[in-house]
């Protein structure tokens, strides 16, 4: 291969769907192509060529124009244009896009060809390249997200896990020669449940507690019998290099709860059942027994640093991102819930009913490791002025708490701490009505984050009064939400003309995508529009969209959409935190596109572009 095809060979195999063509598809698709030059304001197709053809922008840019003549979209380099090959191909159109009136250039242009029957026939031996043509961006990203949650379900946290996580080591062991009653003065002192027997360093054997019980005790033996009498022989043990998944079905195949890890045939550790059942240990529920049993703050501080560890898991074993959120939401409650038990232990019992809110992330169960604060607490109305004292020692002490667990005060002061979110329910009740009735956009911006709030301990009742009059209004002011609208359109999906990402400029964030500000957040705001604007009283993003979903807000099929989306999103933040946290960097929300494949760069376009379309949807609203 000449150097010329080699390097349109490397081009073209880069580009999705080609990439995933074997080689000898890939070397008669670069046979069949055209090489053609365009100059600057010429249309397409090139002068000379009649019959349809897809076209790859190699060199320039090109615009698609509307009827009217308005720009439609740009493509750039690496860009396909199916336009001339949509009839013969029974293409689809994309999402809510106008078909183009004409395709000019740009600047002069460097465009390879490919017939469009060669794409039917590849597309006839590989279903992948005809259901890429086949679908419109929405339905690429539905496509992906539908094989991401099939791995989800079937990824087991055992079969992706080395049985080299779970053993402990060094393997407590003892002499042959030993008494059934030293063995068990043994396991006693060190907290064993089992000790490998040894004939001087070699493996012979393995005695467990319920050996003891069984053919000693149980048999009437003495217990200076030596242990070489009820010990299991010919153990059966599991290389170090197996999966976590081989030794638990080892033990259930063999009814042990106990196996001994092997390295190069040496008893180097024992793993049990108990190890392996309590692996999702870095997990919600775990962490929350584990919370709940802890004295003082240093003990939580202590377990928070775990919060990252738990991440990390989790994006490993291909946990969607909600699953992540809920995860880390639920384990930060558990915090706020100990350190509100402690306070009340040194305080003693609240005056009167109150509810201790969580809002934004948390509140919506979206959450990852060590957020900032969002709090507040709503206090029943029978409250007294001196009453207030108490809930300020409260609020200080859980607020402290937290922030030495990892959990930062928030930079805009939205604490319990702050008198203003700490009040009785008619004071609350006031400002969501002020909110509602009065609206002006910077007091929406500054408030929006109180439209996503959640009890996390106490009487839940205050919370939900207030939030059941506040849907009665907000679903009847269209003033409301079109300023609401307005400021959630403020963010826009970084995603340029020429299909290509906008990145930021400069700064130690420079060529970086913000995944949260400009991608996932834009989605929460239409998310909370969308609930407030139809009565729904739900709080996550998720939740919102499909209870949303083919009300007046928003079709059912948009809803899917949306929610495919904002979920390709979270996986990507998800994953990108967890690489972080594992090269011992902070965890942020800027993404180099470089971080990623040629395909998952196309799918993350196809994810703002569904942001995109419903959010002008949202703005011709109003």
């Amino acid at each position: 291969m000449d150097i010329e095809l080699s390097e349109i060979s490397s081009f073209i195999q880069a580009i999705p769907p080609f990439d995933s063509l074997p080689k000898p598809a890939l070397a008669r698709l670069i046979r069949e192509l055209t090489i053609n030059y365009v100059r600057k304001n010429e249309a397409l197709p090139p002068e000379g060529i009649s019959d349809p053809r897809l076209y790859i922008v190699r060199k320039g840019a090109l615009s698609c124009m509307s009827d009217e003549n308005e720009l439609i979209s740009r493509l750039g380099e690496g860009d396909l244009c199916t336009e001339f090959c949509k009839q013969s191909l029974h293409l689809p159109n994309d999402i809510q896009e106008r078909a183009p009136r004409q395709i000019t250039t740009d600047e002069d242009c460097l465009v390879y060809s490919l017939d469009c029957e060669v794409i039917r026939e590849l597309g006839e031996q590989y279903p992948s390249i005809s259901d890429y043509f086949s679908y419109n961006s929405a339905q690429r990203l539905k496509n992906k997200m539908s094989k991401v949650n099939e791995e989800a379900i079937v990824s087991s946290s055992l079969m992706n896990t080395s049985v080299s996580d779970f053993y402990h080591s060094p393997v407590a062991g003892i002499d042959a020669s030993q008494s059934i009653q030293q063995a068990a003065i043994e396991m006693t002192e060190k907290g064993y449940s089992c000790l490998v027997v040894l004939d001087k360093t070699k493996s012979i054997g393995i005695i467990t507690d319920k050996d003891i019980r069984r053919r000693c005790v149980a048999e009437g033996l003495p217990i200076t019998t030596c242990i070489g009498e009820i010990m299991t022989q010919n153990m059966t043990t599991i290389d170090i290099k197996n999966n976590a998944y081989d030794a638990l079905m080892t033990m259930t195949a063999k009814r042990i709860h106990h196996l001994p890890v092997t390295k190069q045939g040496e008893v180097v550790g024992m793993v049990t059942v108990t190890d392996l059942m309590n692996n999702e240990g870095h997990n919600a529920i775990n962490f929350s027994s584990i919370i709940h049993k802890a004295k003082t703050v240093d003990e939580l501080k202590g377990i928070s640093a775990l919060l990252p560890q738990l991440q990390i898991r989790l994006a490993k074993l291909g946990a969607s991102a909600d699953h992540v959120g809920k995860s880390v939401s639920a384990i930060t409650m558990a915090f706020t819930k100990r350190l509100i038990e402690m306070a009340e232990e040194l305080f003693g019992q609240a005056p009167v009913p109150y509810a201790w809110l969580a809002a934004g992330s948390q509140a919506r169960q979206e959450q990852l490791a060590h957020s900032d604060q969002d709090n507040g607490i709503i206090i029943c109305d029978s409250m007294k002025p001196y009453d207030d004292a108490w809930f300020e020692n409260l609020a200080n002490f859980v607020c402290d708490g937290l922030a030495s667990c990892g959990f930062i005060y928030c930079p805009g002061d939205i604490m319990a701490t702050n008198p203003k979110w700490r009040q009785p329910q008619k004071v609350w009740q006031k400002y969501f009505d002020g909110w509602v009735d009065t609206p002006t956009p910077k007091a929406l911006l500054n408030s929006s984050v109180f439209f996503d709030l959640e009890t996390i301990c106490g009487d839940a009742s205050l919370l939900d009064s207030v939030r059941k009059n506040l849907l009665q209004k907000t679903t009847k002011s269209s003033l409301f939400i079109a300023h609401l609208s307005k400021n959630a359109l403020g963010l826009r999906p970084p995603l340029g003309f020429f299909r290509d990402f906008v990145l930021e400029q400069k700064g130690k964030h420079k060529d970086t995508l913000d995944l949260k500000h400009n991608g996932i957040a834009p989605i929460v705001d239409l998310a909370r529009i969308y609930a407030l604007s139809q009565g729904i009283s739900a709080v996550n993003t998720i939740e919102r969209i499909k209870q949303a979903a083919g009300s007046a807000a928003i079709t059912k099929s948009s809803a899917e959409n949306l929610i495919d989306a904002y979920e390709f999103l979270g996986i990507l933040r998800v994953k990108h935190q967890a690489n972080r946290l594992m090269q011992g960097l902070e965890a942020d929300n800027h993404l180099s596109p470089k971080e990623l494949s040629k395909l998952e760069r196309e799918h993350l376009k196809d994810a703002f572009k569904v942001i995109k379309t419903l959010q002008d949807s949202r703005q011709a609203s109003f």
